[in-house]
Formats: structure tokens, sequence, C-alpha cells
């Protein structure tokens, strides 16, 4: 089991040739700009300001890189941001694109997916490329409280449908305000590693 108070960060990279190789497995988050990455980050290892929480979509620019033990765990900059100049959104597109195929030891992708959305169709793009790639990945549904019971009720059995031919896809409904789905998170992660 994983001692998620000794979390720290390492470094963070933007370009292709600061990426360092690989030396233990990580877990990767996932996700389109503003969808909860570093609350979630945050809330689940129990620190306010560990990754940097904005008000602005599209800040996390970087891949950010923090150490736990034996494990490494990753903060992909969010993808989707409609405000990025064409050159930046090429150098993510090319960042990622590198960083999921240059043989890294990553145990797990945890997609975040806002629960009150449908999924955007980057969203949809970056799972079938999970897919496709054979990547091992589970799904967090953030922003869950802010749905009210109907409203989540009626959502969730929407996703059902969203998530139909993915439906044996761990799902984990997931609030950084109310701590909801951390143990389900933390389990998922042990059970990868």
């Amino acid at each position: 089991m994983l001692d998620y108070g000794k979390i720290e960060f390492e470094t963070s990279f933007g370009t292709i040739s600061q990426l360092k190789y690989s030396d233990r497995p990580e877990i990767v988050f996932s996700g389109r700009s503003n969808v909860g990455k570093s609350s979630l980050i945050n809330t689940l290892f129990a620190r306010k300001n560990l990754a940097r929480v904005s008000s602005e979509p599209g800040k996390t620019v970087t891949i950010n890189f923090y150490k736990c033990g034996p494990v490494r765990f990753v903060d992909l900059p969010g993808y989707g941001f409609a405000k990025r100049s064409g050159g930046e959104k090429r150098r993510w597109a090319q960042l990622m694109e590198y960083y999921f195929s240059s043989q890294r030891d990553i145990a797990l992708v945890v997609q975040l997916i806002d629960a009150r959305h449908e999924m955007t169709q980057d969203d949809v793009d970056m799972i079938n490329y999970l897919e496709h790639a054979g990547f091992r990945y589970i799904i967090a549904l953030t922003k869950i409280d802010k749905l009210k019971p109907t409203e989540r009720k009626e959502r969730m059995a929407q996703m059902e449908k969203e998530f139909e031919v993915i439906s044996d896809i761990p799902r984990i409904p997931f609030s950084a305000k109310t701590g909801e789905g951390v143990r389900e998170l933390k389990n998922e992660i042990e059970k990868y590693l």
C-alpha cells in the first residue's frame, strides 16, 4: 500500500527534449482543461497546494511529475482549451504523443471526465486512443457533488449509454469537495500497481 502522505513534487517538462527516461511505474492523470485534475490530485494526496489549481482553464502547459515511494504520478496538461494558439496546440500534441509512445512504464491512466456534461469529442478521442494503444485506464467522473440527486441519477443513466462500448472500464464518481471516490480511486491504483 502506498503512503500517500509521502508525495513530493519532482519536476515539470514542457518540451520533448526535457522528458527524461522513466525508471518507475507511472500513474497518469489525463483530461480536458478545467475538468478538475489539480483538485483531484490535491484531494487524493490530502494536500492543498500540491498541484496548482487555477480558476482559468488551460493553465497547466507542462507535464508535472510527483514521486511517491516507488511510484511516479504524472499530471498531463489539459486538452481542448480553445484559446491556445495553433503553435501551442501543436507543441502540446507532440509532447503528449512523445510521452505516450516513449516506452514509459505507464501502469494506469486515470481519465477524468466532468460528470455534469456529455463527453466532448476530445474526451472520446482520448479514450479511443487509450483503447487502441492498449493502455490500462479507469475513468474518474469529477465534480459529481455539483449534481443534485435527481440530476445525478439521470446523468448516471445517460453515461451508461455513453460508455456502452467500454462498459467494463471502472468509473468512479469523484468529488474534491466531499472526498467521494478517494478510497475507490486509491483501491484501483493499488490494483494496477
